[in-house]
């Protein structure tokens, strides 16, 4: 697919594309391109596998700037990371991609961008705009979840879903890993190096990189949260168990002095009077409710139980 970047994206042939004399956007697959890719006087002599792309980058090479995406599935919305690459000039962009997540982005883009000053860099704005318009989203969400689990660690900390924490935790860093990628990639078009791009509009990618580092301090807010949850989750615990043992060191030391009547008394010496005592029996039971009654008085006028 070709297209041209005037004040709507135009939809033309490889014909028209090349002759044009403002800039195109082209969408290849790596087939396509491995056949087309001299008709584009980039310079570029390489194979392009979208299987071995990881990272979202920007290289200068001396007649072009060419790079990937790689998109997490956290901000694809599927359940598959997106991959493409890309080679540019300032005549136009090509995006080799054998799938179809460009041509779904640049469709967007025609349907609802109309600019007054159409330009390559505008072009290329909007969509490193519609890679991201939905992770701001995606960070409330997480958020909502977030304080949902606070709440029910809070009420019953055995209960609470941690492993869904540890879930989001592990998003956010693969998001925080994609933030990164893209100021780095916004850095590299502000500077510029091959002249590709009109100084004035060099503003855009500088906005861009604005709104991509507030989401990577967004992430790592929430990176944060997840780590203070699983302190508090651990706090927690440990206030139950310091409970527990509370109420058994409570128990032993009020059942320590019966222990001991009943050690005492269970001795059973020949001369041992109370045994032959007709009140024996009930003075060992009021003396033992006496000492469970007191040491519970005791405990509780210390605010131990």
């Amino acid at each position: 697919m070709y297209y041209l970047i005037n004040n709507v994206l135009e939809e033309c042939s490889a014909e028209q594309c090349h002759d044009a004399a403002v800039p195109y956007v082209a969408i290849l697959t790596p087939a396509q391109w491995a056949e087309q890719s001299e008709n584009f006087d980039m310079g570029l002599d390489f194979d392009i596998s979208n299987d071995d792309i990881f990272t979202t980058k920007a290289e200068v090479n001396y007649d072009s700037l060419t790079g990937t995406f790689f998109i997490p599935t956290q901000s694809s919305h599927s359940s598959l990371p997106q991959k493409f690459s890309y080679a540019l000039d300032e005549t136009g962009i090509v995006f080799i991609d054998s799938s179809d997540t460009v041509l779904s982005l640049v469709k967007r883009i025609q349907r609802l961008k109309k600019w007054k000053k159409p330009s390559l860099e505008r072009f290329f704005y909007d969509f490193l705009e519609l890679i991201i318009h939905n992770d701001l989203l995606i960070m409330q969400g997480y958020e909502r979840e977030l304080d949902r689990l606070e709440k029910d660690i809070l009420e019953d900390a055995e209960s609470a879903d941690m492993s869904r924490n540890n879930d989001i935790r592990g998003d956010i860093r693969d998001l925080r890993i994609h933030y990164e990628q893209l100021l780095d990639l916004g850095q590299e078009l502000e500077e510029n190096e091959n002249g590709f791009f009109n100084e004035e509009n060099l503003r855009y990618f500088s906005m861009f990189s604005s709104r991509v580092e507030r989401l990577y301090n967004a992430a790592t807010h929430l990176r944060d949260y997840t780590i203070q949850l699983n302190d508090l989750y651990q706090s927690q615990l440990d206030v139950h168990q310091n409970r527990v043992m509370t109420v058994l060191t409570v128990v032993t030391t009020i059942f320590m002095p019966l222990t001991l009547i009943v050690g005492w008394y269970g001795m059973n010496f020949k001369y041992m009077p109370e045994l032959e005592s007709q009140i024996g029996y009930p003075i060992v039971i009021v003396l033992s409710i006496l000492i469970v009654v007191g040491s519970l008085l005791f405990f509780k006028k210390k605010k131990i139980l």
